[in-house]
C-alpha cells in the first residue's frame, strides 16, 4: 500500500489510497462549500474529529484545495494584505494596518486617515473593563478625534506622560483625554506633571496621591496607543521646548532613535542611559513593554527609524502605519 498517499492519521487503515484522497475531498468540499464543522464532517464520515482536521490538512497538503482571495474593483489600491502579513511575520506583530491615503511621501503625514484607521481598531479591540493608556501628539489627537459615537466602552482613559512645559505649546491632551472619555464613556484620569523635571521634584511628584495614583493607572493599562517621536528639531518635543538641541545631541550620542512617552529607546528599542530617564515624569518603556496590547501610530519619512526601534524593541504588537514606511520596515 502506498502510505504517503494516505491522509495523516489514517496510516493503520486498510483503505485503498484512492478511498483516503476520497475521504480528504470529501472532507474539503464539506467544509470550505457547505459550511460544515470539523465534529460534523466526523460524524458524516464516520472518522474520529482529531482525523477530520487531518483530512483537511491533507486535502490542502496535496494540492486538492485551492483558495483563492479577491479584492474587490473598488479596493483595488487600498488593500495590503500581503504586506501586512509579512511585517506582522517579521517583527511577531498581532496585527498591521497600512495606510494608503496617508500622504507618506511628506515629513507630514496625514494623521487624521492614520488617526481614522487607529480608532477602527481600537474600537475592535476595546473591551467595557479595559484601562486605556494614551501618549499625547497629533497621531493621538487623530485617533481620539475619529472615534465614533459609542461604538465601544472601557473603564478609564489614562494619560501616559506629562505634558506640562514652560512655553504655551497645545499638547492636544485636554482635547484626547475628553474625547476618549466621551466616547468610549470611560473615567479621565489625567497626570497633571511636567513631562521633565529635576530628579529630586520628580521623585517628590512620584510620592504625590494624585500623580502617583495616574502613573500607576497607566502603567497598568489594558490598551496604549501612542506615535513615536524623532530624535529631530521636527518634533513636538523640540517645538513645545520639551528638549533643546544640545539635549538632541547628548541624546543622538547615545544611540537614540525615537522616544515614547519622552522615554528615548536605541535601534534595538534599548532604552537610553543617561540623566534624562531619572527626570521624566511618564510610565516606564518597561511598563509600555510589558502591556498586553500596545497599538503604535506613525508615519512619514523621518521617524522610520523610530518606528523600527519600537518594533525590534517589542514596544508595539500593533502598528498602523502608511505604505512607503511598511515597505521600509521590511526591507531595512
Amino acid at each position: 500500500m502506498n502510505q504517503s498517499a494516505q491522509p495523516a492519521g489514517l496510516k493503520s487503515s486498510k483503505l485503498p489510497a484512492s478511498e483516503d484522497v476520497r475521504l480528504a475531498l470529501r472532507a474539503a468540499t464539506m467544509y470550505h462549500l457547505e459550511g460544515a464543522t470539523q465534529a460534523e464532517i466526523a460524524a458524516k464520515l464516520g472518522v474520529s474529529r482529531p482525523t477530520a482536521g487531518r483530512l483537511l490538512a491533507r486535502a490542502r497538503t496535496q494540492g486538492l484545495v485551492r483558495v483563492e482571495i479577491l479584492v474587490p474593483p473598488e479596493l483595488e489600491g487600498s488593500v495590503n494584505t500581503e504586506l501586512e502579513s509579512k511585517l506582522e511575520k517579521q517583527f511577531g506583530l498581532a496585527e498591521v494596518l497600512i495606510v494608503p491615503e496617508a500622504n507618506s511621501d511628506s515629513d507630514d503625514p496625514d494623521f487624521d486617515a492614520l488617526g481614522r484607521r487607529a480608532a477602527e481598531v481600537l474600537v475592535r479591540r476595546l473591551q467595557p473593563s479595559s484601562v486605556l493608556g494614551f501618549t499625547w501628539g497629533p497621531e493621538t489627537v487623530a485617533v481620539a478625534g475619529s472615534l465614533p459615537d459609542k461604538a465601544a466602552k472601557c473603564s478609564a482613559v489614562v494619560q501616559l506622560d506629562g505634558s506640562m512645559t514652560v512655553t504655551d505649546y497645545q499638547t492636544g491632551v485636554d482635547f484626547t483625554i475628553g474625547r476618549c472619555a466621551q466616547q468610549l464613556q470611560a473615567n479621565p484620569i489625567r497626570l497633571n506633571a511636567p513631562l521633565y523635571a529635576d530628579p529630586a521634584t520628580v521623585e517628590s511628584m512620584r510620592n504625590d496621591s494624585v500623580i502617583s495614583k495616574a502613573l500607576k493607572a497607566g502603567t497598568d493599562s489594558d490598551i496604549m496607543v501612542f506615535g513615536v517621536g524623532a530624535v529631530s528639531t521636527a518634533t513636538t518635543l523640540f517645538a513645545g521646548s520639551f528638549v533643546d538641541s544640545t539635549m538632541l545631541d547628548e541624546l543622538e550620542s547615545r544611540g537614540a532613535v525615537g522616544e515614547i512617552g519622552g522615554r528615548f529607546y536605541t535601534i534595538d528599542g534599548n532604552p537610553v542611559e543617561g540623566p534624562l530617564p531619572e527626570r521624566t515624569v511618564s510610565v516606564s518603556l518597561d511598563a509600555v513593554k510589558s502591556c498586553d496590547q500596545t497599538i503604535l501610530i506613525s508615519g512619514g519619512t523621518h521617524k522610520r527609524q523610530a518606528v523600527l526601534g519600537a518594533l525590534r524593541g517589542g514596544l508595539a504588537n500593533v502598528l498602523v502605519t502608511d505604505v512607503e514606511c511598511a515597505q521600509w520596515l521590511l526591507e531595512g
